[in-house]
This record gives structure tokens, sequence and C-alpha cells, in this order.
């Protein structure tokens, strides 16, 4: 088993003032540095999912997937699935650039909850609700997935529904904050300092 993670950071930020999401500053550094520092320890290559110039995301030294046809996160989704696929990987974690807090254990549950998929796929879940975009992916739903865009779908519930996902369980609900405005950030950069 070989798992590869993603980092999809091709959102436009419109919450955020339209500003590139991966490189709005939290305690001094990139969002998507705090994000690749969670990922990077449980999986064995990590992947960016964006659009635009990838010179931007040079000092991770991660290959950057574009998008083929930009849909949303299933878009990323799906071309880490490729990229992954052709350098040998079984599974891809996906997360979104804007969860800073990510849980330590984030593959091994998503794994155990897998189990229980009769496709193997699996979604985080927390007391506040269901992180969909925090998933993981075998290779093998990706020709189902590329259907599913060329149909025109964009929504990840629906496409999770309808291959009958697991739900992974998480306790601490600030695991997948989703830093969307400026208020968002602030409260994360409160809660670092309070965890310093």
């Amino acid at each position: 088993m070989r798992i590869f993670g993603v980092i999809l950071a091709g959102g436009e930020g419109r919450r955020m003032g339209g500003v590139d999401k991966a490189s709005v500053a939290l305690a001094g550094r990139p969002l998507i540095a705090h994000v690749f520092d969670r990922l990077e320890p449980q999986v064995d290559r990590v992947l960016i999912s964006a659009n635009g110039d990838p010179a931007r995301f040079a000092e991770l030294g991660c290959p950057v997937v574009a998008d083929a046809a930009p849909q949303g996160p299933l878009s990323g989704v799906l071309s880490a699935l490729t990229t992954a696929a052709a350098m040998g990987a079984t599974h891809v974690v996906s997360t979104p650039v804007d969860t800073p807090f990510l849980p330590g254990d984030l593959v091994p549950q998503l794994l155990l909850a897998a189990e229980g998929s009769p496709e193997g796929l699996a979604f985080a879940s927390d007391a506040t609700g269901d992180h969909p975009a925090t998933a993981l992916w075998p290779i093998a739903l990706a020709p189902a997935l590329a259907a599913y865009l060329a149909e025109g779908h964009a929504k990840v519930t629906r496409f999770t529904a309808a291959h009958q996902a697991a739900r992974a369980q998480f306790p601490d609900p600030r695991a997948f904050l989703n830093l969307n405005t400026p208020e968002d950030l602030a409260d994360a950069e409160a809660l670092l300092k309070g965890a310093a």
C-alpha cells in the first residue's frame, strides 16, 4: 500500500478577500506549510493541487498538479489520483489548504474507517459535521470520478454517498477547522498562541 497526500490549494479564497489562501500567513508561515507539516509524516509523498504558477510552492519540493477542467475540489482529487497512480500509489488522502490543525492520526483513522466501505472510500467527520474534502480515495475510483465530473457534477457529498463512503470519527472539532475568513484566521492565531 502506497498512500500519497494531496493538499487542495485550487480555491479562489473569495471570503478571504480573493487572496491565494495557500500563501496567507498563519503564525508567520504560509498556511500551506502548516498543512504540509501535518500531512507529510503520514504519507509516502505529498502532491499539491493548484492552478497558476507552480513556482510559488517550490519551497515545499512537492509535485504540483493542475486541474484538467476546474470543477471544485473533486477536480483536484482526480488530478491527484491520476498523477499518484502513475507514481505507484494505491491511495490518495486529500485535504483542503485551509485546515492547519489536521490530526496526527488522520491517515490511520481514515484507513480504519475505509474497511467499512465496499469501495474503500472514507472521509473525516467530527461533532461539527462531515468534512468530505478530507478523505481517503482509492486509485481505483479514478474512472468513476472522471465520469462523474464529465457529466457536469461537482458536489463531493453526492459522489461519496453514491460510493458508500465511510465516516472516520475524530474527537477534536478543531482538527478540521477551515480558515475561510480573516476572523477565522485570527481565531487560529489565538489557538496557536494558546498552545505555545
